[in-house]
């Protein structure tokens, strides 16, 4: 699909931060792109050039630690997990909160949190204020849950809170539709094997990666995933990624090409950071994925 010609206007700030910096670099003599043009690194990166192998491994380039989140302490959502870098020397890090789907405890994906929080992200595993939560109720609490992050937790200095996202499993994944949709100043959406009865998100904005199981039969990618990907707007940054064989509970176990995929996009619209580009164009292949499509990130 062609790279979209429409620039979202929360990153306007960060290129330009970034296209000025190349402007002093490159009149100076110091850098320049593949191509000749100018390329300057965002404020936002953190951790070394990726690799393939670094966004396979188990844990990524920062040591972290974690602390509950007492149901009594919060508002607005049932608690939780806080995974967060120990590292301050490279700043502020962008934040994520993931919602588990129906029925499920965060443990049921808890995985997620230390493996993204190594990548130079503070991570909230949210436990939802009740087993059985709408998407409309874990989009609600995906937002107050971040809130929280940025504004009460003991690890709020730690955040740029002008960079957050959400993710969820489920109807977690419908969840961070809803949330992406009612507060568009978010910088990334990661829905995983979504589950929503509303079909049609064309007011989205937010960068947005979809990842579906081909097997899915309890939110089959035909009636949830690509649907929901088809209708996000063709000028807003987006991916859809299908796993070959993959029923609706992968996220529930390890899941490589998840974690990669989904690392990637964090890194390259949170942090706004385009060394991570060469993972989401062309994008990846291989036995494990089925299909892959998307509108190829612009800069």
């Amino acid at each position: 699909m062609p790279s979209p010609t429409t620039t979202r206007p929360r990153s306007v700030a960060a290129r330009a931060v970034r296209f000025a910096l190349a402007a002093t670099l490159v009149a100076g003599g110091v850098l320049a792109g593949p191509s000749g043009a100018a390329q300057a690194a965002s404020p936002y990166e953190r951790g070394p050039a990726p690799t393939t192998a670094i966004l396979e491994a188990s844990r990524g380039p920062f040591t972290t630690a974690s602390q509950s989140v007492s149901s009594l302490s919060v508002t607005g959502f049932g608690g939780g997990v806080i995974y967060y870098p120990t590292s301050t020397s490279e700043g502020t890090f962008g934040a994520i909160a993931i919602s588990p789907g129906y029925t499920a405890s965060w443990s049921s994906i808890s995985w997620l949190g230390p493996r993204i929080a190594s990548h130079g992200f503070v991570v909230i595993g949210i436990e939802t204020n009740t087993r059985l939560d709408q998407p409309d109720s874990r989009g609600r609490q995906l937002l107050a849950a971040l809130d929280y992050l940025t504004e009460r937790s003991s690890v709020r200095s730690r955040i740029d809170s002008s960079r957050l996202a959400v993710a969820g499993h489920s109807m977690g994944g419908g969840g961070s539709l809803e949330a992406a949709s009612s507060r568009p100043s978010l910088q990334a959406a990661v829905p995983l094997a979504p589950w929503n009865l509303d079909k049609s998100w064309s007011e989205l904005r937010v960068p947005t990666l979809i990842i579906g199981g081909e097997s899915d039969s309890v939110a089959p990618v035909s009636s949830h995933s690509v649907p929901f990907y088809n209708s996000i707007p063709a000028s807003a940054e987006k991916a859809y990624l299908e796993l070959n064989g993959a029923s609706h509970f992968f996220p529930q176990t390890t899941n490589t090409p998840t974690a990669r995929q989904m690392v990637a996009w964090l890194k390259r619209f949170v942090d706004d950071d385009t060394r991570y580009e060469q993972f989401l164009c062309p994008g990846p292949s291989g036995s494990q994925i089925q299909e892959y499509r998307n509108t190829c990130p612009s800069y």
